[in-house]
């Protein structure tokens, strides 16, 4: 927005407020024509109501053999930017009551890592037959590095410059999930490999800066910062496209 004159003329085509909490956000640029969509989904395919007879610790599934439904409406995009990884853990699934459930079978026992690679090829699948790759763009965003520490990863310090080492958080098995399934794809994906670069970045996360003081995040990332170079990354690989 700080690069287009009139600012009024960039909206949110339903008028809803911009916030991360929301399902769908639509910012539209009309001086320019242009638009960029964000749509929440969190797992890529298709959270789901709790079965029959499911134990009580159940609250809801991950059907991990259907894409979003949301998906929809991604199909005729000019470019497409996926993300997936921060809720593929023990706290954001199982804590929460979250288990998969895989062609209409509860999989309680289903490690995480299994269940992402599971819902990584159901999101292969979709592309593949769904994306017209001659007219859209498609890229994937590796894990985003958290700075979490502590025995249970619960104490979150934001430093006040970047860290000089990686300390083990240049790698994260999500990013090595994607980068296996994607060298496999018979369609042209683009891997947005940012896991190394935002590792040494301890500095640049909200902290206790968010919604909520009292409860720290070393997940998010403060803006400007980390974001933008992501952005400047995509801006490339599209300028290049053009060329």
């Amino acid at each position: 927005m700080t690069g287009v004159e009139d600012k009024k003329s960039v909206y949110e085509v339903n008028g809803n407020k911009i916030t991360k909490q929301i399902r769908f956000l639509g910012v539209r640029f009309s001086s320019h024509n242009f638009r960029v969509d964000f749509y929440r989904s969190v797992f890529l395919v298709q959270p789901g109501p709790v079965p029959r007879r499911a134990p009580k610790r159940v609250k809801k599934v991950v059907k991990l053999d259907k894409l979003d439904d949301i998906s929809n409406e991604w199909i005729d995009s000019d470019v497409l930017v996926f993300n997936s990884g921060h809720w593929w853990t023990p706290t954001k699934l199982f804590d929460m009551g979250w288990y998969f459930q895989k062609g209409g079978s509860l999989k309680l026992g289903m490690p995480i890592s299994s269940a992402f690679s599971t819902a990584l090829e159901t999101w292969v699948s979709w592309v593949e037959n769904n994306i017209n790759t001659n007219r859209t763009a498609m890229f994937f965003r590796t894990f985003e590095s958290s700075h979490w520490s502590g025995r249970n990863r619960n104490s979150c310090k934001v430093t006040r410059r970047p860290s000089t080492k990686t300390n083990k958080k240049d790698r994260s098995w999500i990013s090595e999930a994607i980068i296996k399934v994607v060298k496999k794809m018979t369609v042209r994906m683009t891997v947005l490999h940012v896991t190394r670069m935002g590792a040494y970045r301890s500095d640049a996360h909200v902290g206790t800066w968010s919604d909520n003081p009292s409860v720290p995040d070393c997940s998010h990332w403060c803006l400007p910062g980390v974001p933008d170079a992501w952005n400047e990354i995509l801006i490339s690989y599209l300028l290049m496209k053009n060329r």
